[in-house]
C-alpha cells in the first residue's frame, strides 16, 4: 500500500522517469512484499529553480540530477527491509538511467496502515497482505 512521490527535474526523458518509476515500484515489491498491482505513484516535473538542495550534505554530493523520492507506507518493516529497500532502490535506478546513487535522496514516511488509507469509493479497505 505504499503511496510514492517522485519529484525530479524537468530535463529527464519519459524513459528515465518510467525507469525511475518502475525501479522504486519493483524494488518495493521484492523488499517490502507489496504486491505487484500495489502502484500509486505521481512523478512530478520541476523546474529547476524549484529544486532546492545542498552541493554537499554528509560528504554526499549532490547534483542538479537529485531525485527526490517520498514513499508513504504503512508500519511494520524492519530495519534491515528498509536499509534492503533504499540500496535496492538505488542500485535499480542508477543501473540503467544517468541518475547516480548519490543523487537518489529517499525518505519513507509510516503510518498504521490499517486506518490511514482509502483506495477508493470513500471507504478503508482492509487490504489481506497485512495479515501476513
Amino acid at each position: 500500500m505504499p503511496f510514492v512521490r517522485i519529484s525530479l527535474p524537468k530535463v529527464f526523458s519519459q524513459e528515465t522517469k518510467d525507469g525511475i518509476s518502475n525501479s522504486v515500484h519493483n524494488s518495493l515489491v521484492q523488499e517490502f512484499n507489496i504486491p505487484q498491482d500495489d502502484y500509486f505513484h505521481i512523478i512530478e516535473e520541476l523546474e529547476p529553480q524549484q529544486i532546492k538542495f545542498p552541493e554537499t550534505y554528509l560528504n554526499i554530493p549532490h547534483t542538479s540530477d537529485i531525485v527526490y523520492i517520498q514513499i508513504i507506507a504503512g508500519q511494520g518493516r524492519t530495519l534491515e527491509q528498509k536499509k534492503g529497500l533504499y540500496k535496492e532502490i538505488a542500485n535499480r535506478i542508477a543501473n540503467p538511467t544517468t541518475v547516480t546513487k548519490n543523487n537518489i535522496f529517499i525518505v519513507l514516511l509510516e503510518n498504521d496502515g490499517r486506518q490511514n488509507w482509502s483506495f477508493g469509493n470513500g471507504e478503508i479497505q482492509e487490504p489481506k497482505h497485512l495479515d501476513k
